[in-house]
Protein backbone atom coordinates (compact mmCIF):
# COMPACT_ATOMS: atom_id res chain seq x y z
CA UNK A 1 0.00 0.00 0.00
CA UNK A 2 1.42 3.37 -0.88
CA UNK A 3 0.06 6.43 0.88
CA UNK A 4 0.57 10.14 0.39
CA UNK A 5 1.76 11.68 3.64
CA UNK A 6 -0.22 14.51 5.15
CA UNK A 7 1.63 17.82 5.41
CA UNK A 8 1.12 17.90 9.19
CA UNK A 9 1.25 14.12 9.66
CA UNK A 10 4.11 14.17 12.18
CA UNK A 11 2.21 16.62 14.39
CA UNK A 12 -0.98 14.56 14.09
CA UNK A 13 0.94 11.42 15.07
CA UNK A 14 2.43 13.17 18.10
CA UNK A 15 -1.05 14.32 19.13
CA UNK A 16 -2.50 10.86 18.55
CA UNK A 17 0.15 9.37 20.85
CA UNK A 18 -1.24 11.48 23.69
CA UNK A 19 -4.82 10.36 22.95
CA UNK A 20 -6.03 13.34 20.89
CA UNK A 21 -9.24 12.12 19.22
CA UNK A 22 -9.27 14.89 16.61
CA UNK A 23 -5.78 13.85 15.41
CA UNK A 24 -7.01 10.27 15.17
CA UNK A 25 -10.07 11.36 13.16
CA UNK A 26 -7.90 13.41 10.77
CA UNK A 27 -5.55 10.48 10.16
CA UNK A 28 -8.52 8.11 9.86
CA UNK A 29 -10.20 10.28 7.21
CA UNK A 30 -6.96 10.50 5.24
CA UNK A 31 -6.16 6.77 5.25
CA UNK A 32 -9.47 4.89 5.59
CA UNK A 33 -10.39 4.75 1.88
CA UNK A 34 -6.99 3.41 0.83
CA UNK A 35 -7.01 0.78 3.58
CA UNK A 36 -10.54 -0.31 2.65
CA UNK A 37 -9.74 -0.56 -1.08
CA UNK A 38 -6.61 -2.60 -0.46
CA UNK A 39 -8.31 -5.01 1.94
CA UNK A 40 -11.29 -5.39 -0.39
CA UNK A 41 -8.89 -6.11 -3.26
CA UNK A 42 -7.14 -8.80 -1.21
CA UNK A 43 -10.30 -10.42 0.21
CA UNK A 44 -12.74 -9.76 -2.65
CA UNK A 45 -15.38 -9.13 0.00
CA UNK A 46 -16.96 -5.79 0.92
CA UNK A 47 -18.18 -7.16 4.26
CA UNK A 48 -14.76 -8.48 5.27
CA UNK A 49 -13.07 -5.29 4.06
CA UNK A 50 -15.41 -3.12 6.15
CA UNK A 51 -14.82 -5.28 9.23
CA UNK A 52 -11.04 -5.47 8.81
CA UNK A 53 -10.73 -1.76 8.05
CA UNK A 54 -12.46 -0.93 11.32
CA UNK A 55 -10.21 -3.44 13.08
CA UNK A 56 -7.12 -1.73 11.62
CA UNK A 57 -8.11 1.64 13.06
CA UNK A 58 -9.20 0.14 16.36
CA UNK A 59 -5.74 -1.43 16.69
CA UNK A 60 -4.14 1.92 15.79
CA UNK A 61 -6.08 3.59 18.60
CA UNK A 62 -5.15 0.80 21.02
CA UNK A 63 -1.47 1.02 20.03
CA UNK A 64 -1.29 4.80 19.76
CA UNK A 65 1.41 5.05 22.44
CA UNK A 66 3.73 2.93 20.26
CA UNK A 67 3.48 5.28 17.25
CA UNK A 68 6.80 6.75 16.14
CA UNK A 69 6.18 10.23 14.65
CA UNK A 70 9.53 10.02 12.85
CA UNK A 71 8.23 7.15 10.72
CA UNK A 72 5.48 7.03 8.11
CA UNK A 73 1.99 6.59 9.47
CA UNK A 74 1.14 4.83 6.18
CA UNK A 75 3.77 2.18 6.92
CA UNK A 76 2.28 1.72 10.41
CA UNK A 77 -1.21 1.32 8.89
CA UNK A 78 0.14 -1.08 6.25
CA UNK A 79 1.82 -3.32 8.84
CA UNK A 80 -1.37 -3.56 10.92
CA UNK A 81 -3.52 -4.26 7.84
CA UNK A 82 -1.11 -6.96 6.61
CA UNK A 83 -1.09 -8.63 10.02
CA UNK A 84 -4.90 -8.66 10.13
CA UNK A 85 -5.11 -10.16 6.64
CA UNK A 86 -2.62 -12.88 7.59
CA UNK A 87 -4.70 -13.56 10.73
CA UNK A 88 -7.81 -13.79 8.53
CA UNK A 89 -6.20 -16.46 6.35
CA UNK A 90 -5.07 -18.36 9.44
CA UNK A 91 -8.63 -18.28 10.80
CA UNK A 92 -9.89 -19.30 7.39
CA UNK A 93 -7.80 -22.47 7.55
CA UNK A 94 -9.88 -23.50 10.59
CA UNK A 95 -13.24 -21.95 9.62
CA UNK A 96 -14.95 -23.87 6.82
CA UNK A 97 -17.74 -21.30 6.22
CA UNK A 98 -15.25 -18.42 5.96
CA UNK A 99 -13.01 -20.44 3.65
CA UNK A 100 -15.93 -21.34 1.35
CA UNK A 101 -17.12 -17.71 1.27
CA UNK A 102 -13.68 -16.47 0.21
CA UNK A 103 -13.26 -19.19 -2.39
CA UNK A 104 -16.64 -18.30 -3.93
CA UNK A 105 -15.88 -14.57 -3.88
CA UNK A 106 -12.45 -14.88 -5.43
CA UNK A 107 -13.30 -17.67 -7.88
CA UNK A 108 -15.84 -15.42 -9.60
CA UNK A 109 -13.02 -13.05 -10.60
CA UNK A 110 -10.17 -15.54 -10.86
CA UNK A 111 -8.68 -16.46 -14.25
CA UNK A 112 -6.41 -19.44 -13.51
CA UNK A 113 -4.48 -19.17 -16.76
CA UNK A 114 -4.22 -15.37 -16.66
CA UNK A 115 -2.52 -15.40 -13.25
CA UNK A 116 1.20 -15.98 -12.84
CA UNK A 117 1.17 -19.64 -11.86
CA UNK A 118 3.58 -22.51 -12.34
CA UNK A 119 3.40 -23.34 -16.07
CA UNK A 120 3.70 -27.06 -15.32
CA UNK A 121 0.57 -26.84 -13.18
CA UNK A 122 -1.30 -25.05 -15.96
CA UNK A 123 -0.25 -27.64 -18.56
CA UNK A 124 -1.38 -30.43 -16.23
CA UNK A 125 -4.75 -28.71 -15.84
CA UNK A 126 -5.02 -28.20 -19.61
CA UNK A 127 -4.68 -31.98 -20.08
CA UNK A 128 -8.12 -32.31 -18.48
CA UNK A 129 -9.72 -30.45 -21.43
CA UNK A 130 -10.93 -31.89 -24.74
CA UNK A 131 -8.23 -31.73 -27.46
CA UNK A 132 -9.63 -28.76 -29.43
CA UNK A 133 -10.35 -26.71 -26.30
CA UNK A 134 -6.90 -27.49 -24.89
CA UNK A 135 -5.28 -26.31 -28.13
CA UNK A 136 -7.34 -23.09 -28.17
CA UNK A 137 -6.71 -22.33 -24.49
CA UNK A 138 -2.97 -22.83 -24.96
CA UNK A 139 -2.89 -20.55 -28.02
CA UNK A 140 -5.00 -17.78 -26.45
CA UNK A 141 -4.04 -17.86 -22.78
CA UNK A 142 -0.46 -19.10 -22.82
CA UNK A 143 0.85 -17.99 -26.23
CA UNK A 144 -1.16 -14.74 -26.07
CA UNK A 145 -2.66 -15.00 -29.56
CA UNK A 146 -5.82 -13.07 -30.46
CA UNK A 147 -9.15 -14.80 -31.12
CA UNK A 148 -8.90 -13.71 -34.74
CA UNK A 149 -5.40 -15.14 -35.15
CA UNK A 150 -6.39 -18.47 -33.58
CA UNK A 151 -9.56 -18.59 -35.68
CA UNK A 152 -7.56 -18.02 -38.85
CA UNK A 153 -5.01 -20.70 -37.95
CA UNK A 154 -7.64 -23.29 -37.06
CA UNK A 155 -10.24 -22.27 -39.66
CA UNK A 156 -13.01 -21.55 -37.15
CA UNK A 157 -14.95 -18.42 -36.16
CA UNK A 158 -13.92 -16.03 -33.40
CA UNK A 159 -17.25 -16.70 -31.63
CA UNK A 160 -16.33 -20.39 -31.47
CA UNK A 161 -12.90 -19.45 -30.09
CA UNK A 162 -14.59 -17.22 -27.47
CA UNK A 163 -16.95 -20.07 -26.51
CA UNK A 164 -14.01 -22.47 -26.04
CA UNK A 165 -12.10 -19.92 -23.93
CA UNK A 166 -15.09 -19.23 -21.67
CA UNK A 167 -15.80 -22.94 -21.20
CA UNK A 168 -12.09 -23.74 -20.84
CA UNK A 169 -11.61 -21.11 -18.13
CA UNK A 170 -14.64 -22.47 -16.28
CA UNK A 171 -13.30 -26.03 -16.56
CA UNK A 172 -9.85 -25.01 -15.29
CA UNK A 173 -11.38 -23.21 -12.34
CA UNK A 174 -13.35 -26.38 -11.52
CA UNK A 175 -10.18 -28.46 -11.94
CA UNK A 176 -8.29 -26.36 -9.41
CA UNK A 177 -11.26 -26.45 -7.01
CA UNK A 178 -11.54 -30.24 -7.26
CA UNK A 179 -7.85 -30.68 -6.63
CA UNK A 180 -7.96 -28.44 -3.55
CA UNK A 181 -5.24 -26.23 -5.00
CA UNK A 182 -7.45 -23.22 -5.45
CA UNK A 183 -7.31 -21.76 -1.98
CA UNK A 184 -3.53 -21.74 -1.79
CA UNK A 185 -3.19 -20.49 -5.37
CA UNK A 186 -5.79 -17.79 -4.88
CA UNK A 187 -4.27 -16.55 -1.65
CA UNK A 188 -0.78 -16.57 -3.16
CA UNK A 189 -1.95 -14.82 -6.34
CA UNK A 190 -3.96 -12.22 -4.42
CA UNK A 191 -1.18 -11.44 -1.98
CA UNK A 192 1.48 -11.41 -4.72
CA UNK A 193 -0.64 -9.09 -6.84
CA UNK A 194 -1.40 -6.94 -3.81
CA UNK A 195 2.28 -6.52 -3.02
CA UNK A 196 2.96 -5.29 -6.56
CA UNK A 197 0.25 -2.60 -6.44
Amino acid sequence: MSYIRLINEKELMESLRTGNQQAFEDLYRHYVDGVFRKIQYLTKSVELAEELTQDVFLKIWERRAAIDPERSFGAFVHRIAQNLIVDLYRRMAHDKALREHLIRSVAELYDPVGETLDKELIYKALESLPAQRKKIMAMVKIEGRSYQEVGDLLGISTSTIRDHVVKGTKSLRAYFMENELTLMLLVAAIIATGVKK
